[in-house]
């Protein structure tokens, strides 16, 4: 198994966006040893396209974009407008990835970021799938993958479980649409940390490696051991970007829809080499674990 790059989340160093923290972002991710830097695409961020990419080239890093939808981009909504500026949103978020010479955008792009009061209706899972549907195809002309994130019941009412993301998808019928399977949702949602590899199968292309607490990786009680084992075995080669938050960095807008009001971690530094560490020893012992012991050719040594 050999992953298409190891990336990090930019709020593991930085609250706020602009050309000197992009530079300083992208040359931290590079000296942990990340080739990807995953951005959220905040309205607070605006995200200067022009002096972002040219960190990102600079340090010879790949791009994921991550945004989540708000009550007043909600594609699930019984509000025309909503859905409408959700679109919006939602295009606007591939143009941004595209003209930072991203390859995936990915996150809550399905709803809004937020406790629900009631179950998903079948009208707004339909306008959900008719928007991605549109918005995945735009996607396509730029060569981007649009990631479906699934998140707990506290987060989203709709896609709280692979299985549902997997059926969403088959709806949305775009070849470019794919499963992003992240470990902490999976920590509240899933029965363990194989069955969700296995379901999503082929659909499966984006993964987050968090601790159930957001934390240090390993320090929690997330069976990081056979979820790895599991990419193993089914030969997974998507990119796999490690996502923490605490609030020692704070993005209010983020940090809020999150509910993150304790310092997980202090030192982001010390996060991002640990975090990168644990994936490298954990990719490892999966593959020696599914080979026998000896490491595919190709495969991390």
């Amino acid at each position: 198994m050999q992953p298409q790059s190891l990336g990090v989340h930019a709020l593991v160093w930085v609250g706020t966006w602009g050309a000197d923290n992009a530079r300083r972002t992208a040359a931290h991710a590079r000296a942990c040893g990340y080739d990807r830097l995953e951005i959220p695409l905040l309205d607070a961020w605006d995200v200067d396209t022009a002096e972002t990419r040219r960190a990102l080239d600079d340090h010879d890093l790949a791009m994921t974009g991550n945004l989540f939808l708000t009550e007043a981009t909600d594609i699930t909504s019984d509000d025309r407008d909503a859905v409408r500026a959700g679109e919006l949103r939602l295009r606007h978020g591939v143009d941004t990835v595209h003209h930072l010479g991203g390859d995936y955008l990915t996150g809550t792009v399905y709803s809004k970021l937020g406790r629900y009061a009631g179950p998903a209706t079948a009208r707004g899972r339909a306008q959900c799938v008719e928007v991605l549907r549109r918005v995945a195809q735009h996607a396509a002309d730029a060569g981007i993958r649009l990631g479906i994130e699934i998140c707990n019941r506290y987060e989203t009412n709709l896609i709280n479980t692979t299985a549902q993301a997997v059926e969403l998808i088959k709806a949305i019928d775009q070849p470019n649409v794919c499963v992003h399977l992240d470990t902490y949702h999976m920590s509240i949602e899933e029965p363990d940390m194989v069955s969700p590899v296995l379901t999503s199968g082929d659909l499966l292309g984006y993964v987050h490696i968090g601790e159930n607490h957001r934390g240090y990786p390993g320090s929690g009680r997330t069976d990081f051991a056979a979820f790895f084992r599991t990419l193993a075995h089914v030969g997974y080669s998507g990119p796999i970007t490690f996502e923490a938050f605490s609030s020692a960095v704070v993005e209010p807008e983020l940090s809020n829809a999150l509910c993150i009001w304790r310092d997980l971690w202090v030192d982001s530094e010390d996060l991002a080499r640990h975090a990168h560490g644990f994936i490298e020893t954990q990719l490892r012992a999966a593959e020696a674990a599914v080979t026998g012991g000896s490491p595919r050719a190709g495969g991390p040594q």
